[in-house]
């Protein structure tokens, strides 16, 4: 197995990739995209397989479409540049996605849907040998996510709420997903979360332990992430949406039914070897935003305060998101 410093390495690289895509001799269709060429950031993470495999299927290019790629840490830290227009689309955690529209600093519309969390995608994890050994024990202790104020921090406060305890009890602190394996090891984090691949290779490399499944219990099914614009992009530009909305949804729906298109996607934009891919626990791609699930997420964000009132959710979905 990799050494702990190659396997930091591959995880470096895998967030300076970037991917540019097209592929295929399709025609643009007639009357259509007013923007051709468009930028998506999205996180080096399963859930934007179908992204990778629209390029590389070329059902962005028969749409009309030319795609760039650009890896961010996180949706909240790319969200000013999807706002100034430096990214045209935003894959991005749905708690991030609320926070921006709902403070109105930013007027957005969900065009698309990610991932929904399954058993294993997620995890909290300790060092060998750790002493916290159930989440009662993470009282006074120091929790790796990759962003604060995002779906990380609150999944961890709804995990922390069956233990009784409340999210002032751990202190969060940021680091990127790559990076998280290594400050779980070195002691500048007592507990981390973990997506695939970056769980799997942490216990195959480090002997990091499984505290628990984030999305489990009450959690279950739990939406993720999206993709989104902005609503003057909306405005602006709707048959290019439509067009995107078209090739991600035949590049999910690829996704879903073959597995080994998933596999040969990861290593594209991640570097994630073929093994650990087929070993990977993946989680739900979703063809269409369910206005029912994305307002669970809104009500427990309305919960542990980060809304300071209710929230609709179907008033930033976009035409076609929901099918």
């Amino acid at each position: 197995m990799l050494g702990f410093r190659r396997l930091s390495a591959l995880c470096v690289a895998a967030l300076l990739l970037t991917a540019c895509g097209g592929g295929g001799n399709s025609a643009p269709p007639a009357n259509g995209p007013e923007k051709t060429e468009i930028r998506i950031g999205m996180l080096p993470l399963p859930e934007v397989a179908p992204i990778q495999i629209a390029i590389d299927k070329g059902y962005f290019t028969a749409e009309g479409l030319k795609v760039q790629t650009e890896l961010i840490s996180g949706g909240a830290a790319a969200m000013p540049d999807l706002v100034s227009g430096k990214l045209d689309i935003l894959h991005s955690n749905y708690v991030s996605a609320l926070l921006a529209s709902a403070s109105g600093t930013v007027k957005i519309k969900i065009v698309g849907a990610a991932y929904t969390a399954q058993p294993g995608n997620f995890l909290l994890m300790t060092k060998k040998g750790s002493p916290i050994t159930e989440i009662a024990d993470m009282k006074g202790h120091t929790v790796g996510v990759n962003t604060l104020n995002n779906i990380s921090t609150l999944s961890v406060s709804a995990l922390l709420k069956t233990a009784g305890l409340r999210p002032e009890d751990v202190k969060f602190v940021e680091r990127p997903f790559p990076e998280m394996a290594g400050a779980l090891d070195s002691g500048q984090v007592d507990v981390a979360l973990l997506p695939e691949p970056f769980h799997q290779a942490a216990a195959k490399t480090l002997g990091a332990v499984t505290l628990s499944d984030i999305f489990s219990g009450t959690l279950t099914d739990f939406p993720i992430a999206g993709y989104l614009v902005t609503d003057a992009f909306a405005q602006q530009n709707p048959k290019t949406v439509a067009a995107f909305q078209r090739a991600l949804r035949k590049a999910t729906e690829l996704a879903r039914s073959d597995s080994t298109q998933v596999t040969a996607a990861l290593q594209k934009y991640t570097k994630i070897d073929q093994a650990t891919a087929s070993t990977m626990k993946l989680g739900g791609f979703t063809t269409t935003v369910d206005p029912a699930r994305v307002q669970r997420v809104a009500d427990l964000m309305l919960e542990f305060g980060y809304l300071k009132q209710k929230f609709d959710v179907s008033s930033i979905l976009a035409g076609g998101a929901s099918g």
